[in-house]
């Protein structure tokens, strides 16, 4: 179960936003709730039309040099990428730029397996190709041995990225990123493709007129895709760049609008986030980078034939997903103490590494934990790739245990590592100590809404006046609401169930509640329930008819109460990792002989099946705490009166063949041993 809080705007603050804009009541306690709270910080959030000057990132007017020397001496220039969504719309700003400067050029981009970045192989190719100057776009900054390289073959390089530099700059004709600490540009946050966005403005002497009318629409591609804030100038990129990609005249993403069933007209953030982008990544996933760069760059019909081959490339992508999925679904069906880690690592065999990221993202929402998927190669390496919750650090994590790595990578919420198979399981119990050491209480993962909502708040107006905050996206989330006491009304399935609608009231006020994540088969809510629902809210108009929808993100039954909840979880952790608790801790799991009965005449008079989360909030009381009730559930597992599947959380009875003596099970028997 997530940790849920909800913020609450200085009510002095929203009054002074609604007093000085014509933002609606509701945005106005959103946006002072966010921080933002005084006329000009709102005045940059909604207002901003200007990207700053080009030629203020350091080295601008060095690298414009270098480029139109080149061009002017018909020298072979080379964009070197990278294989992700960033990288491949970069490379295509830069060559059509490029292209229509009249410049000889070519583009390279890396197939996933051969790494990220410059590399001395890539770089001796180039040469032999009669490259004299190589750009890099999305990468670059750490390429030291190879700038050094590049030198001594006599060419020339010109480094465009956006990544965090080392303490040592590359030794190019110019090193362009934000995040020099020389680096006068104001904004630091922008993307690859938005720093060789401004590269082609300076280009084009620093009008961003022409540039921003070609290819705006692959920057906010980028900056989506790239997961960048969505803040300062990528708002104004993603803002004006939304409404070119509703007109856009490139016949590759046209082509691949069109096979995904999609109208230019209806793009958004979210659509470019959940449509667009995986396809554009997919091809280096389960293919070629050029197969995307290709469509993108295309100006007659081979750009359907590469969109169609996205299209496929993205289906592979998600069977591979499932598969793995499915695999640790088993892995951790069979092996139940995994998920008692303080962080999740799981391994498997030769697990595609260009997914096992989307895998782990998927399984930190499943398990609200820090989350390790580790594919074992067939050379005895294995490639991990992680992801992890606000407040547990993934990179140092990784560096507490580089004596047993041979690479890793990183920062505080992803990262990734390559370590030798046979050191896997050490591996995993240093991560372990890692994690008991720094956070004797692991870090959950949480959802924050930005208001708590009453019927009243839930009219069409309002509903429609948050798009005035759009582009959504990271550092500018959606607004996410939170209800308290809902009442189900209806409960329906959608899409051959693979959805749930329902009508609720929240205040006497009726609207819909609508649940994507969660099958109807698997909803545990019913007519007549009071809920509790972390949700967005959604104008809807059809035939005239004017309404407010819900799209639920996060549900449980009202009266739950969390802090409880949380701590004796905890305390049933440490207990099955044994780790020390105090004895009147363990006391308070130890349940009756008429606590046990109750419970298990509960569950087997529903014929529904529970999770653990479902069966407490309705069963839960001062005597019976969520410690106490996975004691239960585990005494019943272990004499065979319940069946419990670890990966789902579901509970159901089960039919014994013999009389059971719950003595006999041995968490009893530890707990009592605990105690006494």
């Amino acid at each position: 179960m997530k940790k849920w809080t909800v913020s609450r705007a200085d009510a002095a603050r929203v009054r002074r936003i609604i007093s000085s804009t014509d933002l609606s009541p509701l945005l106005a306690e959103v946006m002072a709730a966010r921080g933002y709270d005084t006329a000009e910080s709102l005045a940059g959030f909604f207002n901003g039309e200007e990207l700053s000057d080009p030629f203020l990132l350091a080295d601008m007017d060095r690298a414009v040099d270098a480029v139109n020397a080149a061009i002017e001496r018909e020298e072979r220039i080379c964009i070197f990428g990278d294989y992700d969504c960033d990288g491949i719309t970069s490379a295509a700003i830069l060559y059509g730029y490029l292209l229509s400067m009249g410049a000889d050029v070519s583009v390279i981009l890396p197939e996933r397996d051969e790494g990220y970045g410059l590399s001395i192989a890539a770089v001796d190719k180039m040469h032999n190709d009669g490259v004299s100057l190589i750009i890099t776009v999305d990468n670059g900054i750490s390429a030291i041995e190879e700038a050094k390289h590049i030198n001594e073959l006599g060419m020339s390089l010109v480094v465009t990225d956006h990544h965090q530099p080392l303490e040592v700059l590359p030794d190019a004709i110019a090193v362009v990123d934000p995040h020099r600490r020389d680096c006068l540009s104001p904004f630091k946050k922008l993307c690859g493709a938005g720093v060789v966005l401004k590269l082609c403005a300076a280009l084009d002497g620093g009008d961003y007129g022409m540039v921003c009318e070609q290819y705006l629409d692959l920057a906010t591609i980028a900056t989506v895709a790239d997961v960048v804030p969505l803040v300062g100038e990528n708002r104004i990129i993603v803002s004006q760049g939304l409404r070119l990609l509703k007109n856009t005249e490139n016949v590759g993403l046209l082509s691949l609008l069109e096979q995904c069933g999609t109208s230019p007209e209806s793009v958004t953030s979210t659509v470019t986030a959940y449509t667009l982008a995986p396809r554009i990544n997919a091809s280096s996933r389960f293919g070629s980078p050029m197969t995307a760069f290709n469509m993108l760059t295309a100006e007659d019909d081979t750009a359907s034939e590469y969109a169609s081959e996205l299209i496929r490339l993205n289906s592979l992508r998600k069977a591979a997903e499932s598969g793995i999925m499915s695999e640790i679904a088993a892995i951790i069906d069979s092996d139940p103490k995994l998920l008692r880690g303080r962080v999740l690592t799981v391994a498997g065999k030769g697990w595609h590494c260009g997914v096992i990221g989307i895998v782990a993202s998927k399984l930190v929402e499943i398990y609200e934990k820090p989350v390790l998927v580790i594919s074992i190669g067939d050379d005895g390496l294995a490639r991990g790739s992680a992801r992890s919750v606000d407040g547990f650090n993934v990179f140092k994590c990784f560096d507490s245990c580089r004596e047993l790595l041979i690479k890793y990578g990183g920062h505080e919420l992803a990262g990734g590592l390559t370590v030798s198979e046979e050191n896997i399981p050490a591996l995993r119990e240093m991560i372990e100590s890692y994690a008991l050491a720094q956070h004797p209480v692991m870090p959950r993962l949480v959802l924050n809404a930005d208001k708590l909502l009453c019927g009243a708040d839930l009219t069409y107006e309002n509903a429609v006046s948050l798009s005035a905050a759009e582009p959504f996206g990271r550092d500018n989330p959606e607004p996410l609401f939170a209800i308290s006491g809902a009442e189900i009304k209806a409960v329906y399935p959608l899409k051959n169930g693979e959805y749930t609608k329902t009508d609720i009231t929240v205040d006497g006020v009726a609207v819909s509640a609508l649940f994507f994540k969660v099958k109807a088969a698997d909803f545990t809510l019913k007519t007549g329930d009071r809920i509790d629902l972390m949700a967005n809210m959604l104008p809807n108009e059809y035939k005239g008819n004017r309404s407010v929808s819900l799209k639920a993100v996060d549900y449980r039954l009202h009266g739950l109460k969390q802090d409880r909840f949380f701590a004796a979880c905890d305390v049933y952790e440490k207990f099955r990792r044994g780790e020390g608790v105090e004895k009147s801790l363990l006391a308070k799991g130890l349940p009756s002989r008429a606590e046990l009965v109750e419970v298990y005449k509960y569950i087997a008079a529903c014929r529904d099946a529970h999770t653990f989360e479902s069966l407490y909030a309705r069963i839960q009381s001062e005597s019976i705490n969520a410690f106490k009730l996975r004691i239960i559930i585990d005494v019943f597992c272990d004499t065979g009166l319940l069946e419990y599947s670890p990966s789902t959380g579901r509970i159901k009875s089960t039919v014994p063949k013999a009389r059971v003596d719950i003595d006999t099970s041995e968490t009893l028997k530890k707990l009592r041993a605990m105690i006494q």
